[in-house]
């Protein structure tokens, strides 16, 4: 995988991405023991740190866009591509993560080269599931966390969902990738910019595999004592959204749930409604 892939295709839709992004913003690579990462950020050089972690697979923080403008008004905006998945951050490490704790040195390493002894931190999806276990494990570090419908945090997969990707994720085409999308997110429009990123990260040459793990433990999430917001796609194929939702008010002991409407897993968080800018601008203001 990779001899063929088209690099410069992928960097080519990426910029056009990040193009939406509000003016002034700058990109900057941080050495860490896994690879360089690469962080686009906007906003205020002395705002409070807000740090975004992408989906897993094709997304990349350049998806952020849509967000980006109304958080950078009050903080400095830090949308960190991820390690081991499609984006700019390609140089490989003397490590390659293969554990949670592998994934927690790493977002600290970003954060320490970022001068961050402590941010705000979010995350969709499989960056959900990043941020809500460096958050377990580091909670010095994290201020508030809000968590857009992340998955292997409060509920599994739907078995439907992981036998609709399996052909994307055995054999990765521009067009398996399409397919996919269109069908989770139930045909609705989405960004010609956006999807031709999705299009352009299928069969993205990685070295080493997104790491997995369980869900968070019962106890462990009761011992999380900081404010979070929990965002949850209304439509979602990906994931039981009740299920999520009452699991996350039983066990947090400091969140907010909000189950947004008409909308899908995928269509987070670049094609969300204008509540989620709101939640979020809200959440962060307190």
């Amino acid at each position: 995988m990779g001899s063929g892939y088209d690099m410069d295709g992928f960097l080519a839709a990426y910029d056009k991405v990040m193009a939406k992004w509000p003016a002034g913003r700058a990109a900057t690579t941080v050495p860490t023991p896994f690879g360089t990462a690469h962080v686009n950020s906007c906003g205020p050089l002395d705002g409070p740190p807000v740090v975004l972690l992408p989906g897993g697979g094709g997304a990349t923080s350049a998806s952020w866009y849509a967000q980006a403008a109304d958080l950078a008004r009050t903080h400095r905006v830090l949308a960190v591509d991820l390690v081991g998945c499609a984006g700019r951050g390609a140089e490989a490490g003397d490590r390659h993560p293969r554990t949670v704790a592998d994934l927690v040195d790493w977002l600290g390493a970003v954060l320490d080269g970022l001068g961050l002894e402590r941010a705000d931190l979010g995350g969709h999806s499989y960056g959900g599931w990043i941020a809500l276990q460096h958050a377990l494990r580091a909670p010095a570090r994290v201020h508030r966390l809000f968590l857009l419908d992340p998955t292997t945090c409060f509920a599994g997969f739907r078995a439907a969902y992981l036998l609709r990707a399996l052909p994307l994720l055995l054999r990765p085409t521009p067009r398996r990738a399409r397919t996919f999308l269109a069908w989770e997110t139930g045909g609705a429009p989405l960004d010609p910019d956006w999807l031709r990123l999705q299009e352009a990260a299928a069969g993205f040459p990685s070295v080493s595999k997104p790491v997995t793990g369980p869900r968070p433990a019962p106890e462990a999430l009761r011992g999380l004592d900081m404010p979070v917001l929990l965002l949850l796609a209304g439509n979602s194929r990906a994931l039981d959204t009740r299920r999520a939702a009452a699991r996350a008010d039983a066990l947090l002991p400091r969140a907010e749930t909000v189950v947004l409407p008409d909308v899908s897993h995928h269509a987070l968080p670049q094609g969300a409604p204008a509540e989620l800018g709101r939640r979020l601008t809200e959440f962060l203001r307190r």
